[in-house]
């Protein structure tokens, strides 16, 4: 049989983890050293030399996308389709095992699986049972909380509660939230790994058949695999399993998942003489990303140790700009994409990362600004996001309480044990009468139409909404924004989710106010419109239709988790500053360091051709003001791969390796100076802390005593200057 196709195309050290002898392998896969065709070469080769049956082939992936892609490869290389081999997501191979072994697993035939919320449904039916407070035990906390058990493989019996009441009160709605899921024969997502492996575990003639059967296991992106998922692993593959291993330690980025990248530094000792095959020639970046890359990672001590080699060329050095704020830097990222366009380039050419959700908010500006067509991948725009559209609709509510869309979505939001009845009952008022839901609200409680609670929860809500107005009134937009999220409960809604998407929400609320900070434009031939109007009106023209449709030639605007597996001609790495990135969190607890360097390691290998590295010495951000040092990434950069350019100058240089450096504040014609102390008409005295553009359109930021930080049109602000600072 000629099997020249399948190995005539990879390099050596492919080939060799393609024609590996059986046994246990762990294949470190490089950023872009083609994995992907390893594993599907693997899979061709012990079918068709090794006389290995698809039936006896388990491959496991972590997205139905990249299991579908690999399935796709696998027959394009055999000539036929593989029906009866098992390929697919730990989720859907163990959903698949449930099904055919549901008598064993002590599950009906037909049991139905929960998806998020039907799974937060069930959970708060059980804290009812319990007739505990939802408000201090949030159902998606107790969720969370289940989720990261059952990923431990633990049961309420198995955790310890060490007498903490809260631990002893989460283990009992664990246990209830479980009973209930047994009588209803419902499966949540994490309980499709744990029953499968306990079904395994505890049936030994079941557990030696798939033993048996599936004498060779290849699993992808071993580096995110978490507990249960490898006991999962380790039981099938037993002592004679051949488990194909593919992985990089250095690109182990979700710990916060329960990701332990320990399962692949600690291979070889689960599995006696392991055989590592290295793939380090990358076939994505020029040779000054992937020596920067190289250089970066080397500061991490866990990890195994690969060095990436391209024979494409040094190329251009990577480009770092230390911006004067948010602004400059956004505004920098737009002139280079638009140079590109310019010449011929593509807009999907181009990636922009960020550390941080609320970041893109001054990005999607500047490009809505431009004309730039752009997509935020993989997640909503700023303004579409649901934390946002609560906020802003208790912010139309103040503006216009006839706002009927905003009143439905804020009455509820937190919730406030309003329900589906009496929401049904308002509408038919207001539907009867022809107004409002908020007339219709005030005329049923005058009329007291409603009885007990449900009076209690719509009167309240309203005199929220009227006192918010009332407080607000004299206020500037940002304090009206920060007074509004604090008060409406929605940041304390949102603090309470403490998953990875809990957090990104309080930011990204935290946000809104840097954004009311920001100067409003208001339409020249409307100069009654007040501030907040004009605010709300460019949120909803931001958050219109000005996003890109999928595969339309287009930016691309993503976190750099949602990066990891992708690549571009262009990258930017934007917000390189301690404290967003690396993150404080990770500066202040123990082990986290490495993850967040392992994280700048996979946005850097991103770029094939062009990288840049911004920041922003100054940056307002969950409407705080932040003067920011560079990342401790960039120090660990050398200078020979990477150039600096500086604000108003023309000239590029080597970057300087010093731990702290000061802006050069050059082409100043403000006329003001950092430090200087001016007197506004309006909002009093106060200390000039930026500063940027030329002419009639320079702008500066001003520290005001009363009213906080604001920019200013120097054209307009009509500033005096107190002293000479």
């Amino acid at each position: 049989m000629d099997v020249s196709h399948l190995i005539d195309a990879l390099n050596t050290e492919q080939r060799d983890a393609v024609t590996a002898e059986p046994g246990p392998l762990l294949i470190q896969a490089g950023a872009g050293s083609g994995k992907t065709r390893v594993l599907t070469h693997r899979i061709a080769w012990l079918n068709q030399v090794e006389g290995v049956s698809p039936f006896g082939i388990l491959a496991v992936t972590f997205t139905n996308k990249a299991a579908g892609e690999m399935r796709a490869r696998v027959e394009e290389l055999l000539g036929t389709a593989i029906g009866p081999m098992w390929i697919g997501t730990f989720h859907g191979l163990s959903h698949r095992f449930l099904r055919i072994h549901w008598k064993e697993a002590k599950l009906p035939q037909t049991f139905q699986i929960l998806d998020s919320e039907d799974q937060r449904r069930m959970v708060q039916r059980a804290i009812r049972g319990l007739d505990l407070d939802e408000k201090k035990w949030p159902p998606r906390n107790a969720m969370w909380y289940i989720n990261e058990k059952k990923d431990e493989g633990l049961r309420p019996q198995h955790i310890r509660d060490d007498g903490d009441p809260t631990e002893q009160q989460m283990i009992r709605i664990y246990t209830a939230y479980q009973t209930a899921c047994d009588l209803a024969g419902a499966v949540d997502f994490a309980e499709l790994l744990l029953r499968a492996l306990e079904t395994l575990r505890d049936n030994d003639e079941l557990l030696e058949h798939y033993q048996k059967r599936f004498r060779h296991l290849l699993v992808d992106e071993f580096q995110d695999t978490n507990t249960i998922q490898y006991a999962w692993l380790r039981l099938i593959a037993g002592d004679t399993g051949n488990l194909f291993a593919v992985g990089d330690d250095d690109q182990s980025i979700y710990g916060w998942r329960g990701a332990k990248v320990e399962n692949i530094l600690n291979f070889n000792q689960h599995f006696p003489g392991t055989r590592v095959i290295r793939l380090e020639r990358n076939y994505r970046s020029t040779g000054n990303i992937l020596n920067a890359a190289n250089a970066l990672i080397e500061n991490n001590t866990d990890r195994l140790g690969k060095n990436l080699w391209t024979d494409i060329g040094e190329g251009d050095p990577i480009t770092f700009y230390s911006a004067y704020n948010e602004g400059d830097e956004a505004r920098f990222v737009v002139e280079r994409i638009m140079e590109h366009i310019n010449t011929g380039g593509r807009r999907s050419d181009a990636a922009i990362l960020y550390r941080s959700n609320a970041q893109s908010r001054v990005l999607e500006e500047a490009f809505f600004r431009a004309g730039i067509r752009y997509r935020v991948y993989g997640g909503l725009r700023f303004f579409e996001r649901m934390e946002i559209k609560d906020a802003l609709a208790y912010l139309r509510l103040i503006s216009l309480s006839d706002d009927d869309v905003s009143f439905e979505r804020a009455i509820n939001q937190p919730p406030r044990g309003i329900g589906d009845k009496t929401l049904s009952s308002i509408r038919n008022a207001a539907r009867e009468a022809n107004v409002s839901l908020w007339h219709a609200c005030a005329e049923i409680l005058t009329a007291n139409a409603l009885k007990g609670r449900a009076s209690t929860a719509v009167s309240g809500f309203m005199t929220l909404i009227m006192n918010m107005r009332k407080e607000t009134s004299e206020l500037s937009l940002d304090k009206t924004v920060e007074y509004v999220i604090e008060h409406s409960g929605l940041l304390d809604h949102y603090k309470k989710d403490r998953t990875e998407k809990g957090e990104a929400r309080v930011e990204n609320l935290l946000e809104l106010v840097g954004a009311a900070g920001a100067p409003i434009d208001v339409p020249e031939d409307m100069p009654e419109m007040s501030q907040l109007d004009a605010f709300l009106s460019n949120a909803a023209l931001e958050a219109g239709d000005n996003q890109a449709d999928e595969g339309e030639d287009c930016v691309q605007l993503m976190t750099m988790h949602s990066a990891k597996g992708l690549e571009f001609p262009l990258v930017f790495i934007t917000g390189m500053e301690q404290g967003l990135f690396p993150s404080k969190r990770s500066v202040e607890e123990s082990g986290k360091i490495e993850e967040e360097r392992r994280l700048c390691y996979v946005g850097i290998t991103r770029a094939e051709q062009r990288l840049f590295l911004t920041m922003a010495e100054h940056r307002r951000l969950y409407g705080r003001d932040h003067f920011s040092t560079p990342s401790r990434f960039i120090s660990e950069i050398p200078s020979d791969f990477i150039m600096e350019i500086r604000p108003r100058l023309n000239v590029s240089r080597p970057m300087v390796q010093t731990p702290q450096r000061k802006a050069i504040r050059e082409d100043n014609t403000t006329g003001l100076s950092i430090g200087q102390r001016v007197m506004h008409g309006k909002f009093g005295e106060g200390t000039v802390t930026d500063y940027e553009g030329q002419g009639a359109h320079a702008r500066v930021y001003v520290n005001f005593e009363t009213v906080g930080s604001k920019w200013l049109v120097l054209a307009y602000a009509k500033l005096e200057a107190l002293n000479t600072a």
